[in-house]
């Protein structure tokens, strides 16, 4: 029934803020953006190594949304990366602060969180 994900939705507080945030420090490469004037809204599609995979809007007047880990709802955004500590020493570069690298129980894997603009928890897991 189902094939895969095709894509994750975020909307941003600061467009421009997040925006940076996504392609300059994260590293996902725009494919398209177009501004919907009918609705006052951005929308960046963006891809990571050539695959669609985030949809990143604007809206004027937003709510806050509750947003922890541990929230009721979508919990976090998880990005796998080759090596940890060289994702984290390079996002510190950008003044991106990572939580203290934790270990999966399960699959003795190492992880830790990072916050966008927004505070949205992304994970990054070493793969």
């Amino acid at each position: 029934m189902l094939n895969k994900i095709h894509h994750i939705a975020i909307i941003a507080s600061d467009y421009e803020k997040s925006k940076r945030f996504y392609v300059d420090v994260l590293g996902l490469t725009p494919i398209r953006e177009v501004f919907r004037k009918e609705r006052k809204s951005y929308k960046l599609d963006l891809a990571l190594h050539g695959t669609y995979i985030l949809e990143l809007f604007s809206f004027p007047e937003t709510p806050t949304r509750l947003s922890r880990p541990e929230a009721t709802g979508l919990r976090h955004l998880a990005f796998e990366v080759a090596n940890l500590e060289k994702v984290i020493d390079k996002l510190s570069q950008s003044g991106i602060v990572a939580e203290p690298v934790r270990m999966d129980e399960f699959t003795h894997k190492q992880f830790t969180f990072i916050f966008d603009p927004d505070q949205l928890p992304i994970e990054l897991y070493q793969k």
